[in-house]
C-alpha cells in the first residue's frame, strides 16, 4: 500500500479558489488512476484574512482504509509534496492562528519535493527557503502568482498546469493521462486547459536540494506552556502605549512582539524621504499603525509590522514619494530611514534599483473591476498571467515603475452594486 500527501500552500482570500481547484483535481484525477482521494482545507485557517498564508491538502491512497487512517489526523505532519503558489511565500509561512513563521519546506519528506509558480530561477528562491537537514527537490512551474479573490477567478490555467506538474513529480499516483481526463470531466475544464497541462508536464524540470542550501536564519520555534504555567483566560494584556524615541523627537507606538504581519505581505512600500511633505496621511491611515515617526518628523514603515495593503501609496499626495515593490525584491526587513540617514545618496540608489527592478515581475493588488482578467489575459502571454492593468489604478504607481501597460477605460459596473464605477474603482 501507498499514499500521496500534498499541500498548497497560498494567499488566505486572493487564492482559495486557486488552491480549491488543485487540491480537488488532485483527487479527481486519483479516481481516474483507480485511487481513492479527498481534499479538505486546514481547520485553523477559518475564517480567511486577505493575504494571509492558508493551507489546503490533498490525500491520495491506494485503498479506502489506507485513505482513512491519513484522514484521522487534524492536519498532515509530513508532506510528499508542497505546492507554493505564491514565490513570496518561500520565506516563510504564518498562518492569522499563529505559530511563528515556519519554512515552507517544514514538512517535505526526505526527498519530497517543493513545487514553486514563479517566474525566478531555482537558485534565487533558494535564498528565501530557509535550510533543512534532509534532501529535497525544488520544481519551478513558470508563471505569476493567480491573485484573484472569493467572487471572481483569473483562468490563466494555473491550475492545470500544477496538475500538469504534479504529473511528472508523482506519475506513480497521477498519470498524464489521468489528470486530463479529470480536466476535460471538471466544470471548469476544456482542450485548451489540457493542453496547458500536458506543457507544463513536458517542460518542467526538478533541481535536488542539498542540506548545504538555504536561508541559514534559524526557524521561529517555542515549547507550549505547562498546564500550571498558564494564565487564567479572562486576562488578556493589551498593547501599552508607545514610547518618544531619540529624547522625544520621534515616536514608535508599541506592537505586537509576538504576531507579526510581515508574512502577509507581497508588495512593501518604499519611501523616498527627500520628497516627503509630512502630510501625516501615511501614518494616519496606515490600518496596522506599522509608521514610526522620525526625529526629522518623516515617517519610516516598520518592515515587522508592514501587511503590504499598499494603503499609504495610495493616499500619498506626493507623486512617487511612496511606490510598492514586489516583496521578493527584498532580503531582510530593515529600516529604511535608518538606511537614508546613514546615506543619503547610497539610498537614492538602492531606491531607484528597487522600484524598477526587472527581475522580480511587478504585482498587482488583484482585483478591481469586472472583466479585468479577461482583458489582462487577451493582452499578455497566458502562461504568464497576460499584461498587468495597473496605470491609472490607486496603490500601483506603474508609471514611476517604467511600466506602460494598458489603461481600462470602460464604463463598468461594480460587482456589488451592479451600479457603473469608475475605471479602477
Amino acid at each position: 500500500m501507498a499514499h500521496l500527501t500534498c499541500e498548497v500552500v497560498y494567499r488566505g482570500i486572493f487564492q482559495k479558489n486557486l488552491a480549491s481547484r488543485i487540491t480537488r483535481g488532485i483527487v479527481l484525477s486519483a479516481r481516474k488512476s483507480g485511487r481513492w482521494g479527498i481534499a479538505f482545507g486546514r481547520y485553523g485557517d477559518s475564517p480567511q484574512r486577505n493575504g494571509v498564508p492558508a493551507k489546503d491538502f490533498a490525500i491520495v491512497a491506494d485503498t479506502k482504509e489506507e485513505l482513512e487512517q491519513h484522514m484521522a489526523r487534524y492536519e498532515p505532519k509530513e508532506l510528499h509534496v508542497t505546492i507554493c503558489v505564491d514565490d513570496t511565500l518561500c520565506k516563510g509561512v504564518e498562518s492569522w492562528a499563529w505559530y511563528g513563521l515556519q519554512p515552507i519546506n517544514r514538512l517535505i519528506l526526505p526527498n519530497g519535493h517543493l513545487l514553486v509558480i514563479s517566474t525566478q530561477l531555482a537558485d534565487a528562491l533558494l535564498k528565501d527557503a530557509h535550510k533543512k537537514d534532509t534532501p529535497y527537490s525544488v520544481w519551478i512551474l513558470p508563471g505569476k502568482a493567480s491573485f484573484s479573490g472569493l467572487w471572481v477567478y483569473k483562468e490563466d490555467h494555473t491550475e492545470v498546469r500544477v496538475l500538469g506538474a504534479l504529473a511528472k513529480i508523482a506519475p506513480q499516483f497521477l498519470t498524464m493521462d489521468a489528470v486530463q481526463e479529470a480536466i476535460r470531466e471538471a466544470e471548469w475544464g476544456s482542450e485548451l486547459k489540457v493542453e496547458s497541462a500536458r506543457k507544463a508536464y513536458e517542460r518542467i524540470e526538478g533541481r535536488p536540494v542539498t542540506i548545504t542550501e538555504g536561508n541559514p536564519e534559524t526557524p521561529y520555534s517555542f515549547e507550549m506552556p505547562r498546564w500550571w504555567e498558564m494564565r487564567e483566560g479572562v486576562t488578556i494584556p493589551s498593547l501599552p502605549i508607545g514610547k518618544p524615541i531619540e529624547g522625544g523627537k520621534g515616536y514608535r507606538p508599541e506592537r505586537s512582539q509576538v504576531f507579526k504581519k510581515f508574512s502577509s505581505r507581497t508588495m512593501r512600500p518604499v519611501v523616498d524621504f527627500d520628497t516627503c511633505v509630512k502630510c501625516t496621511l501615511c501614518w494616519l491611515q496606515c490600518p496596522d499603525s506599522c509608521f514610526d515617526v522620525t526625529p526629522e518628523g518623516l515617517y519610516d514603515a516598520n518592515m515587522e509590522a508592514c501587511c503590504g495593503c499598499g494603503v499609504c501609496e495610495a493616499v500619498c499626495p506626493v507623486a512617487d514619494c511612496i511606490t510598492m515593490v514586489n516583496e521578493a525584491a527584498f532580503e531582510d526587513n530593515a529600516s529604511q530611514w535608518e538606511m537614508w540617514r546613514k546615506d543619503k545618496g547610497a539610498y537614492k540608489t538602492w531606491l531607484g534599483a528597487k522600484i524598477k527592478d526587472k527581475v522580480h515581475v511587478v504585482r498587482s493588488h488583484g482585483f478591481r473591476y469586472r472583466g479585468q482578467y479577461e482583458e489582462e489575459l487577451k493582452l499578455g502571454e497566458l502562461e504568464l498571467g497576460g499584461a498587468p492593468l495597473a496605470d491609472g489604478i490607486p496603490g500601483e504607481n506603474a508609471k514611476q515603475k517604467g511600466l506602460h501597460p494598458k489603461v481600462h477605460v470602460d464604463k463598468s459596473t461594480s460587482i456589488v452594486t451592479g451600479v457603473p464605477e469608475a475605471p479602477g474603482a
